[in-house]
């Protein structure tokens, strides 16, 4: 049974140069990829205001959302979003006491919320609108254009 195994076993040599041949097309591939991608007119393109907001409180930032987007409507201009982004979770442990009792500990956990808004083709009544808008206290904005 053995003989019969190792006659069965395959050349190494041949199974190497297999996977060279094989990794050089996907690398080919790969590149003829890139290739047409930069082939490509971007035609499509639109200027955009990228709004991120961030709160403490779910219910100051949904307010705050529901603002920027009566704002905008009243204007005709193109929303994507809110889009709900990942909350940043911090969690902290402190002892209760100050010097013994070591077991004895506090959890405290900070969240932060988090909503994208794209505002797509913006006109100056947009920006000069999105400027003087009185938001809610605790709401943190960002705006890139």
């Amino acid at each position: 049974m053995k003989e019969k195994k190792d006659l069965k076993k395959k050349n190494p040599i041949k199974k190497d140069f297999k996977d060279k041949k094989l990794k050089k097309q996907k690398e080919q591939k790969v590149k003829e990829k890139i290739d047409e991608g930069k082939n490509e007119k971007k035609e499509d393109y639109h200027q955009r205001i990228r709004i991120k907001i961030k709160a403490f409180d779910h219910k100051i930032i949904d307010k705050a959302i529901r603002m920027i987007l009566d704002v905008v409507e009243k204007l005709n201009v193109k929303i994507i979003g809110p889009i709900p982004l990942p909350i940043e979770k911090s969690k902290y442990t402190v002892l209760r006491s100050t010097f013994v009792h070591k077991d004895a500990r506090d959890q405290f956990e900070m969240r932060v919320h988090k909503r994208l808004i794209d505002i797509i083709d913006p006109t100056a009544k947009v920006v000069e609108a999105l400027t003087n808008l009185n938001l809610p206290a605790g709401v943190d904005i960002e705006i890139k254009i």
